[in-house]
């Protein structure tokens, strides 16, 4: 046997495989590595957290956005294509009306002629206010003078009526004198002291004074019925002059309602025609900011599209750039505004160690900027995150989307305690930023 196993030690494949006659090194290299191993768990180490995230922007007008169109049409022009960049106001498609009240291509003229129609007629009801209230002014001045007129002729009646009176008192006088006189002539001539004759004169004279106090008495009669005939044409005046007032006064309200009723028919076609004339402007889609065009949704010419439909996407140019990172609720307390976090961006190479941030390479740095208090659906908590101005500048080939792996960074602990730490499920250690302290004013 043994010289059997002598006779093989030329064999190297038995030389290989058994080594009980050779000396083993591993007990110097365990002596030599456990120090070593031993120094390495007092090295310090970055605890950190780490989460997957998106390239995004902090300025809702800087995202993405989606172009529709305001009201339904036919799209008659395309004037871009997917991928081209386009500047702000340039135009992107052309489209025609679909509804029938819009159909006639003089719409906006005859809008307008019916409102310069309207206007006018609001003109000429206008003029006709102005004209009833000359006439109401002219018929007022009339009636004052025809009053003033008859007031006159009531004072002259009464001047008369006073002299009528006066004579009437004279030829009562007279009457009585005569009436005397008659009787005792009559009573003289039946005792024969007088002759027929001066009877007859005295029958005479007794007669004239009677006829002359009737007339007297005729005309103070008829002095009292001029006056009555005077205030009963006063009144009459008044009452028509009042009647053909009160009928301008009410041609000038009908005409003050039309002004009212024709201004709200005039604003109401100033809306319409103004609304016209924005929907004219409406036809033309353009872009409203520069970028590039994406995702459109109709194709072709002829498409009908509905009101408020989406026609494509543009992507503004001019971006600054955010990073949405998304935290478990579990690390939402350890994650506060201003803290710095580690990013790695999808197709940008990087060699990273969590642990020695510094000892990295190709990683990024930030600051957070806001915590959202909110929890999103997928049940992790947004945080949003910008460019740290006193690192590397993050890539100018950064799109909206791009994937990004953040590591918020936290204290710095020996790497034992960091393996005893995830041995035992713990969390990190929870730290508050120290705010630098402010110098006294002054």
């Amino acid at each position: 046997m043994n010289t059997q196993f002598q006779d093989s030690q030329q064999w190297k494949s038995l030389t290989s495989i058994y080594h009980h006659d050779k000396k083993n090194r591993i007990g110097k290299w365990f002596y030599l590595l456990m120090p070593l191993l031993i120094v390495l768990l007092f090295v310090p180490w970055t605890q950190n957290i780490r989460s997957r995230g998106n390239v995004t922007t902090l300025r809702q007008e800087q995202r993405p956005q989606q172009i529709n169109t305001i009201i339904p049409g036919k799209v008659v022009k395309w004037f871009v294509k997917e991928g081209d960049f386009v500047k702000a106001g340039d135009t992107i498609l052309l489209l025609s009306e679909i509804k029938d009240e819009y159909l006639d291509p003089q719409l906006l003229n005859r809008t307008k002629e019916q409102l310069d129609a309207k206007e006018q007629t609001i003109d000429y009801y206008k003029n006709k206010v102005d004209a009833t209230g000359t006439q109401i002014s002219a018929m007022s001045q009339a009636l004052v003078l025809k009053i003033e007129q008859l007031q006159n002729k009531l004072v002259q009646l009464n001047l008369r009526i006073n002299s009528s009176e006066n004579e009437l008192a004279a030829a009562e006088n007279d009457f009585k004198i005569a009436a005397s006189q008659y009787q005792r002539q009559k009573t003289m001539f039946d005792s024969g002291l007088v002759s027929l004759t001066q009877l007859e004169q005295r029958n005479q004279y007794y007669q004239n004074s009677l006829a002359k106090k009737n007339t007297a008495q005729n005309n103070l009669a008829n002095m009292g019925q001029d006056i009555s005939n005077t205030n009963i044409e006063m009144n009459a005046i008044r009452q028509e002059y009042n009647e053909k007032i009160s009928k301008a006064k009410g041609d000038q309200f009908q005409s003050l309602s039309e002004i009212t009723t024709s201004a709200g028919e005039v604003a109401k076609l100033q809306n319409q025609y103004r609304n016209y004339s924005i929907r004219n402007g409406l036809y033309t889609i353009t872009a409203p900011q520069s970028g590039q065009i994406n995702q459109a949704k109709k194709a072709g010419i002829g498409e009908i599209v509905k009101e408020g439909e989406m026609l494509v996407q543009i992507v503004p140019d001019k971006i600054e750039y955010a990073i949405e990172i998304f935290v478990r609720p579990i690390d939402l307390p350890l994650i506060q505004k201003g803290q710095k976090v580690r990013f790695i961006f999808d197709g940008f190479p990087a060699v990273v160690f969590s642990g020695w941030p510094k000892g990295s390479f190709g990683t990024f740095g930030g600051i957070v900027v806001a915590v959202e208090t909110s929890i999103m659906s997928n049940g992790n908590f947004r945080v949003l995150v910008v460019e740290d101005p006193k690192e590397q500048p993050w890539p100018k080939q950064l799109g909206m989307g791009t994937g990004a792996m953040g590591m918020a960074l936290l204290t710095d602990v020996p790497i034992w305690y960091e393996l005893w730490r995830n041995i035992n499920g713990f969390p990190p250690e929870y730290y508050i930023q120290k705010e630098p302290a402010q110098k006294p004013v002054k």
